[in-house]
Order: structure tokens, then sequence, then C-alpha cells
């Protein structure tokens, strides 16, 4: 009976091996083709600028330069991209370390909230913070934490038209997480915009200025991005409609779990 119950667990343990590898396996596979995309529209984008130019479309020579200088100017933008990409690629790899450590999480989402209020403020929203009454200890890279749940912030403050966006705080000593759920009142739709293609038919200098201005990562990748980064420090991150049954109003959440100091 030993031995049945041995392999048994043995088994149980294999098969939960094989569909972890399975699911990293599959978010490889979708995080390929999501930075393929990524970059492939601009590249593409850039190669019908130049097509322009090369064809003898400009008016005069310096409007030739003016759109050079503009294609310059998103080939820079395009290489910030590239480096984000691959700065978050080395660390899931392994040749960026993290400085993991015991951090304070109440004064992470206080340090966040003082860098995205003026933001917030701008676009004439509100940012409100709900935090837990006691202080909530987690193990995280202190400096890429903030800076990825800033990034998403400013983000959710780039996708909403109106209303607030709210920080919440939790502790669940269950089961040894603690959460960080931002809400935002925006559609699930909206995280999965694209980056627009230029438009080289109808070509001037005030449109390739204005798709230069908008050229960025979209908010897929940039979320994706930033689930990778947490996933390196043992959190996960993930995104929810909890727009409200039968209502126009539309809701998500971004849902952080982060892990608990063991403990000693």
């Amino acid at each position: 009976m030993e031995e049945i119950e041995t392999l048994q667990k043995e088994l149980k343990a294999t098969q939960l091996a094989y569909e972890m590898t399975a699911q990293i396996s599959q978010f490889k596979s979708s995080y390929l083709a999501k930075t393929a995309h990524e970059l492939r529209s601009p590249l593409s984008s850039l190669m019908g600028l130049h097509q322009l130019i090369l064809g003898d479309l400009c008016e005069d020579p310096q409007e030739e330069k003016e759109f050079l200088q503009q294609g310059f100017e998103a080939a820079k933008k395009l290489v910030e991209i590239i480096d984000r990409i691959v700065t978050i690629s080395k660390i899931d790899y392994g040749t960026i370390s993290l400085n993991v450590e015991p951090v304070c999480l109440n004064n992470i989402v206080k340090e966040v909230y003082e860098l995205t209020e003026f933001q917030a403020k701008n676009y004439s929203y509100k940012i409100d913070v709900k935090q837990s009454e006691t202080d909530i200890f987690i193990q995280a890279d202190k400096a890429r934490l903030i800076h990825a749940l800033t990034t998403l912030v400013d983000l959710a403050l780039s996708l909403m038209e109106k209303g607030t966006i709210t920080l919440t705080s939790q502790l669940n000593e269950r089961e040894n997480i603690a959460k960080l759920l931002i809400d935002v009142p925006c559609s699930l739709q909206q995280w999965q915009k694209q980056q627009e293609d230029l438009q080289t038919s109808d070509l001037t200098l005030a449109s390739l200025k204005k798709w230069n201005n908008n050229l960025q990562l979209s908010p897929g990748m940039s979320f994706v991005l930033c689930q990778t980064l947490l996933a390196k420090m043992g959190g996960n991150l993930t995104i929810l409609d909890i727009s409200p049954d039968h209502e126009s109003e539309t809701l998500t959440r971004l849902q952080c779990l982060m892990p608990l100091i063991p403990l000693s």
C-alpha cells in the first residue's frame, strides 16, 4: 500500500510539473508573438516612410530633410521600446539579477501614488488609496516594483476617460500573500489596444509627427512586461473585468499578488 501511495504522489507531482511546463511554454510563445507584432508595426511604417522619400515624393529638399528627421525620431523611440523589452527578457533569463528583499507594501503604494498624482491631476482624474491598517511586508525588488506599478497606473490614466483609479492593499496571511488591486474605469478592450500603423498613402509632416508622439509600447505589451517582471519576484499579475452587471459603466482590475516575508 505504501508503494502505491508513493507512486500516486509521484504521478501527481509529475502531472503538476507537466502542467506548469505547458503553461510556461504557452506564455513564452504568446510573449514572442506579442513582441514580434510590437516591433513589426513601427518597423514596417518606417520602411514605408523611407520608400516615400526614395520615390522622390517630397516637394523639395527641405521637406525631405524634415521627413528624415521625423523618421530618425521614430527610430530612436523604437530603440527605446526594444531596450525595455530586452531588459525584461534579460531579467527573465537571469542575465540581470533582481535585488529581492523585505519591503513594506504600504510604502510602495504611497510612492506610486506620489509619482502618479500630478499626472492624474493633469488629466482631471483622481487616485484613491485604500491602505491596510497594518504594515504589509513583502519580498520584492523595491525599485523595479515601483517602476512596474507606476507604469501600470500611468497606462490606466491614458486609457480612461473619466473617474477615479482606486489602489487597494490587502493582507492574506492564510495564503501567505499580499494583494494590491488597481481598479480602473475603462474596458478590458482598452488594455488590448495595438500600435497603429503609419499611413503613408496621404502622409504629411503633421500626421507623421502625430504618429511619432503616439509611438510607444501598446498597453497589452506593457502589461505583459510588468507581468513577467513580477513573476520573477515570485508574484503574479492578472487583469479582470469587474464591470457591474446591467450597467453601462466599465471597470477593470489589475490584481497584483506578492509573497509575504517567510516566517522564521
